[in-house]
């Protein structure tokens, strides 16, 4: 049996920045669970566990639109791309990442601003008056990211397109 391949700091970005994501998906799952659990067997709410999951699930989103802007995972129409060859395969898989990138920079740039006008509006949550600018800077930290990380899968796309190819799914040990 040969020994596991040395992952480099990259790959352990991005596999922490999976880890993030699944641990949002399993914070919001939790978090409804015991919700409805509570208010229906003991008819006890949680306070804020509205919106404290409707917050939750948006910071999900977007580290889940980081991860899914690395694999590749997202819908994709691949009419065109099933008939080409590789190299056309390349250079559609390219213009697509560059596409998403620009589009994610702007996407990111506007949540910034919502971030400090949230923040400069002290907005809070009904219960426990928890500021509400965290949750949304939680989620702009996933932007970033996703950033990040069509950065990263751009540059291996031209460079290095069979890491992309090879790249398993995150194995948490």
């Amino acid at each position: 049996m040969s020994a596991p391949a040395k992952r480099g700091i990259v790959d352990r970005v991005i596999d922490a920045i999976e880890v993030t994501a699944a641990i949002f998906l399993a914070a919001v799952t939790l978090l409804t669970f015991v919700s409805v659990g509570a208010r229906y067997l003991f008819s006890f709410g949680i306070l804020d566990a509205y919106d404290f999951s409707r917050l939750l699930l948006g910071i999900l989103i977007f580290w889940g639109i980081a991860v899914t802007s690395y694999r590749g995972d997202h819908i994709t129409v691949d009419l065109l791309w099933s008939w080409g060859g590789p190299g056309l395969k390349r250079a559609l898989d390219t213009f697509a990442s560059l596409v998403s990138l620009g589009a994610m920079l702007v996407f990111t740039w506007m949540m910034g601003e919502q971030v400090l006008s949230t923040r400069a509006s002290n907005l809070l949550t009904f219960d426990l008056r928890y500021p509400v600018w965290i949750f949304y800077f939680v989620a702009w930290i996933g932007l970033a990211c996703a950033i990040l990380l069509l950065v990263v899968r751009t540059i291996r796309l031209i460079v290095r397109p069979e890491v992309i190819e090879q790249q398993p799914h995150v194995k948490v040990d």
